[in-house]
């Protein structure tokens, strides 16, 4: 295991203040339980010092105008930078911040392990980079109901807008969906949208399943999701592109076409069931 994450803090467990869990194989055994509040938010980080402060200023003040109980996880998996730090540093100014470390990098396995450590009745996750406007990811939530367990951005279709992609970024992430859409969600013409919210029944469920650690774990999920019959939604978002992204268009779309396989042969053989 990756030692470089070996607290020099205190680690304490209860609400408002940071969950320091990177230093035993599985961190979700480290991490306390909080109160219950109404919306987790989700938060994987990986090297975003940079960015991390700004965006969690921003999520704060959101939640705190809308009035709801709220708590905000971030995962912070495999980073070599402050981003614990800063993490750390805004806990301390909003005491619904929790701070979840593991060494293990892979943006699918933290989601997977602040999901499993949220307490909210509705959990959604974003983006550390908020390409999507933190107004219309939690927007999210409130679309959840009976027919709708899980709800999800998307930058296709009516009343969608993408801003600044490259031309050739795009081309491949259609390619990749039409391979999506054939062989494991079809209808959905977004599944890589990093903004999705869920119901908590239904979180529970389905990440309980989750096998994929890495970029194509939003397919798996959306896969387990139709196959235990949850309705899914697809809500039109606006989408900037940042170009400090931690995807590798030709890398990352390779590793997920090969996660599409991976999900259907889970898929026959049962691993979902």
């Amino acid at each position: 295991m990756n030692s470089r994450y070996t607290p020099t803090l205190p680690r304490v467990g209860h609400r408002g203040q940071s969950v320091w869990a990177g230093v035993r194989p599985d961190p979700r055994a480290t991490a306390s339980a909080v109160s219950t509040a109404s919306l987790s938010v989700v938060i994987p980080a990986y090297n975003e010092e940079s960015r991390l402060p700004a965006t969690l200023a921003q999520v704060s003040s959101h939640l705190q105008q809308r009035g709801v109980d709220y708590e905000i996880l971030v995962v912070v998996n495999g980073s070599t930078d402050r981003t614990a730090e800063v993490t750390k540093a805004a806990a301390d100014r909003d005491p619904n911040i929790r701070l979840i470390l593991t060494s293990t990098r892979g943006k699918g396995r933290a989601v997977k392990i602040g999901v499993d450590e949220s307490q909210g009745d509705r959990i959604v996750f974003c983006d550390a980079d908020l390409s999507t406007p933190i107004d219309e990811a939690v927007a999210l939530a409130d679309r959840l109901d009976e027919s709708f367990q899980i709800v999800i951005a998307s930058r296709e279709g009516s009343g969608a807008r993408r801003l600044g992609e490259p031309n050739a970024r795009h081309l491949m992430g259609r390619v990749f969906n039409g391979l999506v859409r054939t062989f494991a969600v079809p209808g959905i013409q977004d599944t890589q949208c990093g903004f999705k919210a869920f119901a908590r029944a239904c979180a529970r469920e389905v990440f309980a399943r989750q096998t994929i650690d890495g970029f194509g774990f939003d397919v798996e999920i959306l896969y387990i999701a139709r196959r235990r019959s949850f309705g899914i939604l697809e809500v039109p978002v606006t989408w900037e592109y940042r170009s400090s992204s931690r995807v590798d268009p030709l890398r990352d779309t390779f590793r997920m076409v090969a996660d599409i396989v991976r999900v259907r042969l889970n898929g026959l053989r049962g691993r979902y069931d």
